[in-house]
């Protein structure tokens, strides 16, 4: 099935996600329309939400340029296979303090920065059911969040100061406006 990005607007997106418990041929299914749908967008991670599914399911790549240390051009992540696939995340540790630029697909255009931690540990399922860990960092560990919060029903626009908020109001107006009249 082929999904569409939602955008800011759409009651879809503040849902928090149910876990799964069927790992069947659907949820991979899923998770393949959903690489899909972000790989069309050009995106780094989504979460089911974001297609209009409150399935607990997030799927992320980033790749390997992008996971490199602009210094010594080493990967932070080196042991993150691409994509994952994320059935059931929980957030199980984290450790210090990066702040930096995020964007997200159901916000097109709109950027903010955005503090988060450095390095956290998520524990998951695969989509085939079999439970995993993961420790990442740097750019890995961001995306990791922000799916994350999607998952809560947490958008970014909850985590713009009031100054960005601010300097997006007119965007973020027009969004909700066109949520509006498509859904």
């Amino acid at each position: 099935m082929k999904y569409d990005v939602l955008t800011y607007g759409r009651a879809e997106l503040r849902a928090k996600a149910g876990p799964v418990a069927d790992f069947g041929n659907g949820l991979r299914g899923l998770a393949r329309d959903m690489l899909d749908a972000m790989y069309a967008h050009e995106g780094l991670g989504l979460a089911a939400e974001q297609v209009g599914r409150s399935e607990a399911l997030c799927v992320i790549d980033v790749p390997p340029r992008l996971d490199a240390d602009p210094r010594t051009g080493e990967r932070h992540n080196p042991q993150a296979a691409m994509p994952i696939v994320m059935v059931n995340p929980r957030l199980v540790a984290s450790a210090g303090e990066q702040t930096g630029q995020e964007g997200c697909l159901s916000f097109p255009g709109i950027y903010a920065n955005v503090r988060r931690a450095a390095e956290v540990t998520v524990a998951y399922r695969d989509a085939e059911g079999k439970e995993r860990e993961l420790r990442a960092r740097a750019l890995l560990a961001r995306v990791i969040q922000h799916e994350l919060d999607h998952l809560e029903g947490v958008l970014l626009v909850d985590r713009m100061s009031p100054v960005q908020k601010v300097a997006v109001a007119g965007k973020l107006k027009r969004l909700r406006r066109d949520a509006a009249s498509a859904g």
